[in-house]
């Protein structure tokens, strides 16, 4: 029997706990919970392992999260120019890079490949960017759906237009992130699946698989790149959301 490669991405109870005193309640655990926890743990341990207030030589997790946090803060001072932001900005860009790389981990789940959890993000995003621009520029705001110059026959077109691309930024957002890293892992199950065949296909056979092994293995490497650069686009997507939303760009 031959497991579907997708079955990876599938959201399995864990523990689950029936109360009937408080009305037959149900509380379960599920693996897309349990990551969440995890990956929650982990940036709370990695911070506080890289904490460098009681050290005169910085440690490599010092080095490695000053190095982020330090390019996480020249993005937003070049975008929106105030640090306000830096929190939130970084806040998302850890969670999102710790999540994906979890997921590299063998037999473990990605939280990013929920699309639950993708769309959830990015929709959450929008409406806070919507919100910050209502807030700033109260219904001047609306003004963002109607371009300069506009003549005022198209003006109700270009509004449908506006408005659909701008509510199209949540799903974008969100399923580029849920596209790629279910790609990937999708990708990589397959091909670690045939090799593992081939491995107990014979002596010679296995020997031959070494060539394509060592590609599997710079797909790996690949795949934990891509980790990076989508924790990356979905951070500098959002920084550009959210200066629109302040220059009504």
């Amino acid at each position: 029997m031959v497991n579907s490669p997708l079955e990876q991405f599938e959201v399995t109870n864990l523990i689950g706990i029936n109360a009937p005193i408080l009305g037959y309640l149900n509380i379960t655990l599920t693996n897309l919970g349990l990551y969440s926890l995890l990956v929650l743990f982990l940036i709370i341990g990695i911070h506080y392992a890289g904490n460098n207030e009681v050290k005169l030589v910085p440690s490599k997790w010092s080095i490695v999260l000053e190095s982020l946090y330090a390019s996480i803060h020249s993005m937003v001072r070049e975008q929106l120019g105030k640090e306000v932001y830096l929190p939130f900005i970084y806040s998302i860009f850890f969670f999102i890079l710790i999540a994906n790389l979890t997921g590299n981990i063998p037999y473990s789940f990605t939280i990013t490949t929920s699309i639950i959890v993708s769309i959830g993000f990015s929709f959450t995003i929008l409406i806070a960017v919507t919100i910050l621009g209502l807030s700033i520029h109260k219904l001047h705001f609306f003004s963002y759906f109607v371009p300069s110059g506009c003549p005022l026959a198209l003006v109700p077109l270009l509004v449908l237009i506006e408005s659909v691309s701008y509510l199209a930024r949540a799903l974008s957002l969100g399923i580029r992130l849920f596209a790629n890293m279910c790609a990937g892992h999708t990708l990589m199950k397959i091909l670690s699946t045939f090799l593992y065949k081939l491995f107990l296909s014979g002596p010679v056979v296995a020997l031959l698989t070494l060539i394509p092994f060592t590609v599997f293995l710079a797909i790996c490497g690949l795949e934990l790149a891509v980790s990076l650069i989508q924790a990356y686009v979905f951070t500098l997507l959002t920084i550009s959301y959210i200066k629109d939303a302040i220059e009504l760009h």
